[in-house]
């Protein structure tokens, strides 16, 4: 049974403890240079009970940097042959649902800061030049703000029916329109584009998220991805996948989309023998 820790003080909102963790075995024909983004990001290190250390198997020399996006990122070189790398981390999260953000208000770009002006780009899986007509069509009269995100979140999630096993690495988000189909990437990929041809910075979000009053899962043990817009001065968190607030979600990394933010990055050949992702709470 789920369960969360609460503070004694009732006037403080539950604490929820999740036990995180993930798993990756490759098999390498060759020394192979690697960056993983597996830890958590540097925005959460707080409410971590312990360092989230990632280990290999061998041990091999780690090399410690944060990214343009402030991503904690770990380089080393894998050895030829059977490689592992793992990482586990016991954090402290809100036992609430996501925040909400009822009637805010968005920005016009004449307005924007500079720093997320590079939000409303295109980008690898986010082709804006392709889908601004749509997004004009559809929604180039509706009020804008946390209302225009909202009905893009929906148009989203009636578009495109998840399905893990039709997965593909290589699906930008006007393919996930045409083709209907997709996973949690491809939801937030395509509600990012079109929050982009519509003068809103959005931001590709991937991470770890509980299943905590939810159904039973979609799919095997996953990393999650949801996006986050800017909108009244800050950015907000919007899951077109789910669409509705979500209990236990943990941020590891932030970027334009999800070619920023590669949990392992090979640079060399490698096959993928086994990946697990763990995101249980605690009793």
């Amino acid at each position: 049974m789920n369960q969360l820790v609460r503070d004694e003080r009732p006037d403080c909102a539950p604490v929820l403890r999740l036990a995180l963790g993930c798993q990756f075995q490759f098999e390498l024909p060759q020394p192979t240079p690697m960056i993983a983004r597996l830890r958590i990001h540097q925005s959460r290190l707080a409410d971590l009970e312990s360092p989230d250390q990632l280990r290999t198997d061998p041990p091999v020399p780690l090399q410690a940097f944060h990214d343009d996006f402030g991503n904690s990122c770990t380089r080393f070189v894998a050895p030829a042959g059977r490689f592992g790398i793992e990482v586990a981390a016991v954090i402290r999260n809100s036992g609430l649902p996501d925040p909400t953000h009822p009637d805010c208000p968005g920005t016009p770009v004449e307005d924007l800061p500079e720093a997320v002006l590079g939000y409303l780009l295109g980008s690898r899986y986010c082709d804006t030049d392709l889908l601004a007509p749509i997004a004009w069509a559809r929604f180039g009269t509706r009020p804008g703000g946390q209302a225009l995100v909202q009905e893009i979140c929906d148009y989203v999630q009636a578009q495109i029916r998840f399905d893990y096993l039709q997965a593909r690495a290589t699906r930008t988000a006007a393919q996930a329109h045409a083709e209907g189909v997709g996973v949690c990437r491809d939801f937030a990929h395509l509600a990012i584009t079109l929050c982009r041809c519509m003068n809103i910075p959005a931001r590709y979000c991937t991470g770890y998220l509980s299943e905590i009053g939810t159904a039973t899962p979609d799919a095997p043990g996953d990393f999650a991805a949801w996006i986050e817009v800017w909108l009244d001065g800050d950015w907000r968190l919007f899951d077109p996948r789910n669409n509705v607030p979500r209990i236990g979600r943990v941020l590891v990394a932030r970027g334009r989309d999800a070619a920023d933010v590669a949990m392992v990055h090979s640079f060399g050949l490698h096959q993928l023998t086994s990946f697990q992702v763990r995101t249980e709470p605690l009793q």
